[in-house]
């Protein structure tokens, strides 16, 4: 045989454009040799066979179309005939039609949306005409039933498959598992479903019914907001059809997330809420809520339908107005869920998020969400996402001005998510994508997208006048017909039902909603309890800031002792051994116990009393100042030890996770999980307390605010190092006044501890007393290595969280007539210099806890020093920061009834526009003079306060 690469050596028209051509036909040739020409084999059979990087032959694959001539390194295939030439030409086409039949299918009810002409699609672009139409070539990998087809059958099939009611996206996927199943189930169908008559007259009996609702609405609450499906209606009969295909194969739980557009039309027809309380709620009835309730599209619900397999419990998460915010939130509900039932895989929870076309595109939330999808600490094995695309972003945007991509789902791209455009005036074409989507996400445990090209027929909200903005869009959504007048006109086309009968249905949905009657076509009314999380013991508790943590001294130690131990051979990094080594020490009673032993023994006296325990972060298995050390790594093989994993046998769930560098996705996610698991500790801690603020939204949306709305508790706890140590503006504040200006109604608890002790029974209070309530934590960074700031192990066995610490030193009440007070890392500055000056006038006190704020501790401490005459509240951060705006009107309250003289003082910085300066120097100025002025000492360098 001669040389191979001689053989190879012949004028092909290549170009740099048909890398995916030659991969084509590479896939055909793995699939069967024969399917490719003599010359191609022969290249292709110098590839080692067996598994490879499918990436490195993909380079090859690009030298070989990127290079030009005869003398190249990697020469080029032989074409030797020209029924050969066009058999590739072919080949490319087909190629050309799965990479980009999308961009010219007929997705856009109205018509409207511009389309470019796609040359990839175009015969001559291929060296192909019509009249090659009757010439029979060899179809490849098409799968269309036959390994040979005319160029016109083909063509036929492609144009029915990739350009018609359907636009697939999905040749940028890498693995090629997954594409060849998308072109099994996508070429398969040859754009015809073949839904049974019973199946098209559910379809349409659902389509009724979302319309009929919306009509009822807008004739009976005229005017009034309901953001409403019109336009859209075939994304009930979609989100239908995913329930019940996701629970014949055995889901138990589907968790929705979804915003206004759309809402009150899956609680009525798909969840069952019933059309009586829903009138009433337009009619301003509220349902009795101890707080301050919410608008009615945004508010949860949840029940059970029944399906092929069995009953599924449906969750619908509340949603605040925040564009996008609820889709972390449903994620870490999912991932509760999951590890309520041991649903390693994701066959058990099915999490579907439906998303506004301008907000999926515009909204960054949606970046991180997707990052998170295939991480260890949060993947739920795949996600349905729905958008509900209206082509016109929130009231007015044209899309040209709502993003930069051709799609809104090109953000998706970024995890090779397969997406689905599909027109929403083909309902068949709409379920037969849903299909294919849950099937994908079932088998793959991945993301998908499905696109709903679809209208908004009465603008962004009934009060709205699109037509000002949208003009030409309007004129043409009042001449179309509704999508169930289309889909009723084709089944009676079909044959499938007559006039009479597509009437009834409309007739027969409205008695019922007028006689209040249920719609949703699948509710179970009597569901089965068991599926459902049992809050009842969380809930109708008063707020107590007391509660029993003790613990055996005994069992701390032994704790401590198998914290310590760990496998023989695990060689660990010198610093860490000498952390583990003197960690020992403090667990077992041998030394005072800091920060880092405190918190850890607090974990695993929570796993041994039966409470999961979930950490998450961006540093939190060392910790960001490497004090916690939950993750122990082994130097000589890189494995990963968790001390917390091996408490004692079947204990309960505990994960330390590394999170991706996301404040407000992440914080979302843990959220929804702590919402979803009550007998449980999550803790979600920032990297710096000051990087919070990239997640206020969750703060202010759910965290702060979500129990008053929603009647939805969460015992989330967050842990945000803070305080004043010279590292600037952004290393330095948590913003502990964002925190207290949100407190209400005991809402939340803001903590400022300073001892190792307190943060263990904070945490171990957090999760035993069944009170679920945010807990907000001031954590430290100095203070985790503090000489002062140490615990013994009676401290922790015996002890319990102080709201207010007292004078630790022996003073005499009587003497003092001045009492500091403050909160955090500031006290042991203060402490210092007061014993430095022996100034045993002063006594300093610390409150622990500013919300809910230890009200009676405080007046009962003022009243313990008889001799007052000044009270001064001391903190680091700003006047208009930190905690005095806070404190100080709750000391002159407490003060004032009491007839005592007593002066109020300010002990910190000047207010400021920045939370601190960005010179150690001035910031050590600054230090020292606030501590001076809290114990009224003249500076040694001015002669006055500072």
């Amino acid at each position: 045989m001669q040389d191979v690469a001689d053989a190879m050596r012949l004028d092909t028209e290549l170009s740099a454009d048909s890398a995916a051509y030659i991969e084509e036909l590479y896939e055909n040739y793995l699939t069967s040799p024969d399917l490719v020409g003599e010359d191609w084999r022969q290249y292709f059979d110098q590839f080692p066979k067996g598994d490879q990087p499918h990436s490195n032959v993909r380079e090859q694959f690009l030298l070989l179309a990127r290079n030009s001539g005869r003398a190249q390194p990697m020469a080029q295939g032989s074409v030797s005939t020209e029924h050969e030439r066009r058999q590739i030409a072919v080949l490319q086409l087909i190629a050309g039609y799965r990479n980009r039949g999308h961009q010219k299918a007929k997705l856009d009810p109205l018509g409207i949306a511009p389309r470019e002409v796609v040359p990839d699609l175009d015969l001559a672009s291929h060296g192909l005409s019509k009249s090659d139409f009757d010439t029979v070539f060899n179809a490849g990998n098409l799968a269309i039933g036959k390994t040979e087809a005319t160029l016109g059958e083909m063509v036929a099939d492609m144009e029915a498959i990739y350009c018609s009611s359907i636009g697939a996206e999905y040749m940028h996927i890498v693995d090629t598992a997954e594409k060849r199943w998308i072109q099994q189930r996508l070429e398969g169908a040859r754009g015809k479903f073949g839904f049974s008559a019973e199946q098209k007259k559910h379809v349409l009996e659902r389509l009724t019914a979302a319309e009929g609702l919306e009509k009822y609405l807008g004739n009976k609450y005229v005017g009034a907001k309901r953001f409403g499906v019109e336009g859209g209606e075939s994304f009930i009969p979609m989100v239908n059809e995913l329930i019940q295909r996701a629970g014949a194969v055995g889901c138990k739980e589907v968790v929705i997330g979804m915003p206004h557009r759309g809402r009150l039309n899956l609680l009525v027809n798909i969840m069952g809420k019933n059309p009586a309380d829903l009138f009433s709620e337009f009619e301003g009835k509220m349902a009795n809520t101890s707080g301050s309730g919410d608008v009615k599209y945004h508010q949860g619900f949840s029940s059970n339908v029944m399906t092929p397999g069995g009953e599924v419990h449906l969750a619908l998460a509340f949603n605040p107005s925040h564009l996008e915010i609820v889709g972390p939130v449903v994620e870490g509900s999912v991932r509760a869920r999951q590890v309520r039932r041991k649903d390693i895989g994701g066959d058990d929870v099915l999490p579907l998020i439906v998303h506004g076309d301008a907000a999926f595109a515009g909204q960054g939330v949606n970046m991180e969400t997707f990052q998170m999808s295939q991480t260890r600490g949060y993947t739920v094995g795949g996600t349905v996402h729905i958008i509900v695309n209206n082509q016109v972003g929130f009231t007015t945007s044209d899309p040209r001005d709502a993003r930069s991509t051709e799609y809104c789902t090109d953000i998706a791209k970024m995890i090779q998510a397969p997406i689905f455009h599909v027109n929403g005036d083909d309902p068949e074409a709409v379920i037969f994508i849903t299909q294919l989507a849950h099937d994908f996400r079932h088998t793959f445990r991945k993301d998908v997208v499905i696109d709903l090209f679809c209208y908004r027929r009465r603008g962004h909200n009934e009060a709205d006048e699109p037509a000002a903005t949208q003009p030409l869009m309007y004129q043409k959504i009042a001449k179309q017909p509704t999508t169930r007048t289309l889909y009723a006109d084709q089944l009676i086309n079909e044959g499938i039902l007559d006039r009479a009968a597509a009437d009834a249905l409309v007739e027969s949905y409205r008695a019922d909603l007028e006689a209040g009657n249920h719609v949703a076509n699948a509710l179970v009314r009597e569901p089965n309890t068991k599926m459902f999380v049992d809050w009842k013991p969380y809930l109708g508790h008063e707020y107590t800031d007391v509660w029993d943590t003790t613990i055996s001294i005994d069992r701390l130690k032994e704790l401590g002792t198998v914290m310590n131990t760990l496998p023989e051979g695990f060689k660990l990094q010198r610093q860490v051994q000498k952390v583990i080594d003197d960690r020992f020490q403090m667990q077992t009673g041998e030394m005072p116990l800091n920060w880092g032993a405190a918190e850890t023994l607090a974990y695993a006296s929570i796993l041994d009393e039966g409470y999961l325990v979930r950490i998450t972060g961006e540093d939190v298995g060392r910790g960001t100042f490497s004090h916690r050390h939950a993750k122990l790594h082994n130097q000589a093989d890189g494995s990963v030890y968790i001390p917390l994993c091996h408490i004692k046998e079947n204990q309960p769930r505990v994960a330390v996770y590394d999170s991706l560098l996301s404040e407000e996705a992440v914080l979302a996610f843990e959220y929804g999980y702590a919402t979803t698991l009550p007998k449980s500790l999550i803790i979600w801690e920032a990297q710096f307390g000051d990087f919070v603020n990239c997640a206020q939204v969750v703060i202010d949306q759910f965290i702060a605010s979500g129990e008053t709305k929603w009647e939805r508790v969460c015992g989330l706890t967050m842990l945000l190092p803070h305080g004043f140590e010279g590292q600037g503006p952004e290393h330095s504040s948590a913003r502990l006044e964002r925190f207290l200006q949100l407190c209400a109604e005991d809402n939340m608890q803001v903590m400022t501890p300073t001892t190792p002790a307190q943060i263990f029974h904070a945490l171990r209070r957090q999760a035993i007393r069944p009170i679920r309530k945010p807990m907000i934590v001031m954590s430290p960074k100095s203070l985790l290595r503090h000489k002062l700031a140490t615990s013994t192990l009676d401290e922790l066995a015996n002890g319990t969280f102080q709201t207010v610490i007292d004078e630790i030193d022996e003073i005499n009440k009587a003497d003092v007539t001045r009492l500091v007070i403050c909160g955090g890392k500031v006290y042991y500055d203060i402490l210092e210099k007061r014993r430095e000056l022996g100034l045993n006038h002063i006594a300093i006190v610390r409150i622990e806890q500013l919300y809910p704020y230890p009200k009676d501790a405080i007046n009962a401490l003022l009243e313990s020093y008889p001799n007052l005459t000044d009270v001064v509240w001391a903190q680091e951060e700003p006047k208009n920061q930190g905690a005095w705006l806070f404190v100080a009107p709750r000391l002159y309250e407490e003060i004032l009834p009491t007839g005592r003289t007593l002066k109020i003082h300010y002990a910190g910085r000047e207010a400021s526009a920045a939370p601190a300066c960005g010179s150690p120097y001035l910031h050590a100025k600054q230090q020292a003079g606030l501590v001076l002025d809290a114990l009224d000492v003249q500076s040694e360098e001015t002669g006055d306060n500072q």
